[in-house]
């Protein structure tokens, strides 16, 4: 029974759920923290369940039909052939029900629970993954991953409105539409969204380098093996510059542009947290060589430390709206995340470290 179970949670990828359900409910937090007048815990975890929920069940869902969709595809290459539908466990019409059937319980759990705007963009992230990405995108151009990365940029804006309470759309004119969607009363919802967006290129392509092989011989055609190595680091260069000066304006949204103490430790940690990152996209060789493993060790490194740096960027957004011995905390506690895995690494030589 167990193992039945199992396969259904892995059609959702948890994964890559959990850590985007991080990122809203941190939304959800500063949203709280940076209240002029602090809502009660209660409905702090009360916001954050719904989001989690609600979230859970519409990126779930959205994975689901996407190894639906792929199933041509996956059992082909390494690193998805081991899912439930290569695998048999879960028949191919049937992971299409159900995520269709739990991406719509998402968006009425969201209408019920948090309002139309935090359902709209729900639906809209659903309907941007799976017809825009996957069934459009993905085989048809190397930006398949820089377009399809709005899609899972939009957790900490669906955190923010659940935070903000029940919202309804404006649907009597465009203007009044796009006003009800974006009015979150401040930019600190779409600095996160930025962050992620522009973090979604070089992360991903950090693992296309070493499995574009994978990517050719099923014809999805990924940056590196389409317009080679140099082409693809170049971009992810840039990408990390803009990342950097994304990561630098945050802290001025996030203290109004009061130039305080907290504001200083702020600054001064996204940047080391920012550059740390940065620095191992301009240490990946164009001609590096796959170890025995089959991976291309710096481009390893970078893939696993693009991971700690999105949950360090949001542990520093939390840190900043507490007070100032909670920015000390963050900043220490992102410091000691940072030198033990350089650590590790140094001594292992093993990536993921």
């Amino acid at each position: 029974m167990w193992a039945g179970m199992n396969s259904w949670f892995r059609l959702t990828k948890p994964g890559v759920v959990i850590l985007l359900q991080i990122t809203a409910i941190s939304a959800v937090v500063v949203h709280d923290l940076m209240s002029e007048t602090r809502p009660p815990l209660g409905h702090t975890l009360e916001a954050s369940l719904i989001t989690l929920v609600g979230g859970y069940l519409t990126a779930g869902g959205s994975n689901a039909i996407n190894m639906w969709y792929d199933k041509d595809i996956d059992p082909m290459m390494k690193r998805t052939s081991s899912r439930p539908v290569p695998l048999g466990e879960i028949k191919s019409g049937h992971a299409l029900l159900f995520g269709i059937s739990i991406s719509i319980l998402g968006i009425v759990w969201f209408t019920l629970m948090a309002g139309q705007v935090a359902a709209f963009w729900a639906t809209f992230s659903i309907l941007f993954y799976v017809l825009v990405y996957t069934i459009w995108l993905k085989r048809r151009t190397v930006q398949n991953i820089v377009i399809g990365g709005l899609a899972g940029s939009t957790p900490p804006l669906i955190g923010w409105f659940v935070a903000m309470g029940p919202s309804d759309l404006d649907l009597h004119s465009m203007n009044g539409f796009l006003v009800s969607i974006t009015d979150t009363g401040s930019l600190v919802p779409f600095y996160m969204l930025g962050v992620i967006f522009l973090w979604t290129p070089p992360h991903f392509w950090a693992l296309a380098l070493y499995k574009s092989d994978e990517y050719k011989q099923v014809g999805v055609p990924m940056l590196p093996w389409v317009k080679g190595s140099a082409r693809t680091l170049a971009e992810m260069r840039l990408y990390g510059i803009l990342l950097l000066v994304v990561s630098l304006w945050g802290p001025y949204l996030i203290h109004s542009g009061d130039f305080s103490m907290e504001y200083l430790v702020l600054q001064i940690g996204s940047a080391l947290i920012a550059i740390w990152y940065i620095r191992t996209l301009f240490l990946i060789p164009a001609d590096e060589v796959k170890d025995e493993n089959g991976r291309l060790p710096s481009a390893a490194r970078s893939f696993w430390v693009s991971q700690l740096f999105l949950g360090l960027v949001f542990l520093m957004a939390l840190a900043s709206v507490s007070n100032f011995a909670g920015m000390v905390v963050g900043l220490t506690l992102s410091m000691a995340v940072i030198l033990r895995s350089e650590k590790k690494y140094r001594s292992s030589g093993f990536p993921f470290s």
